[in-house]
């Protein structure tokens, strides 16, 4: 059990610090994850832009607050969303 300790501690240099890198990959993959966020960052304000047009056109419900103040609307009403 010893002599495989031994011949595997003998076999696998440790490198010197200097000597260990990230290298070309590292960076290729870095640049990757950069580019990778900047076109999800760009798709989500694209979406949010797409939500606000939506919102000021009138699709989405009135918020909670603003169905409050609208007298024509009981608060004890269930909503048609929500099944008994």
């Amino acid at each position: 059990m010893f002599d495989v300790v031994a011949l595997a501690l003998a076999s696998d240099p440790r490198p010197d610090d200097n000597n260990v890198v990230a290298g070309w990959v590292g960076a290729a993959v870095f640049l990757g994850l950069i580019v990778a966020v900047a076109f999800i960052l760009r798709s989500f304000t694209q979406q949010l832009k797409k939500v606000q047009k939506a919102d000021e056109a009138g699709v989405y419900d009135a918020p909670a607050d603003e169905a409050a103040d609208d007298p024509g609307r009981s608060s004890d009403s269930p909503s048609p969303h929500h099944q008994a």
